[in-house]
């Protein structure tokens, strides 16, 4: 019965990891928040198992650092832009 359990928690653990790994990297911010949103309130909800409930963490997780990436991919894009020179005289600008 012991065995049972150990291959049951190992196919749970597996199951997990390819949901956390299906996360599109190519997902837009948008779609990845509202997302996280959905899998935010189902861990407030409650009434999910256990195992439920670390897949549903584990995806939010991944799903967190996908808006990361692109949250941080446009904080560079600003920081680049702002820090290239203007066509604008000194003058022109103040």
């Amino acid at each position: 019965m012991a065995k049972a359990k150990t291959d049951g928690a190992a196919d749970a653990e597996q199951g997990a990891a390819a949901r956390v790994e299906s996360v599109d990297s190519t997902l837009g911010y948008e779609q990845a928040r509202d997302e996280l949103i959905e899998v935010v309130r189902s861990l407030e909800a409650g009434g999910t198992t256990l195992e439920e409930s670390l897949a549903l963490w584990e995806r939010g997780e991944a799903l967190a650092k996908v808006c990361r990436r692109w949250l941080d991919g446009a904080r560079a894009r600003l920081d680049a832009a702002l820090a290239e020179p203007s066509d604008e005289p000194e003058a022109e600008r103040a």
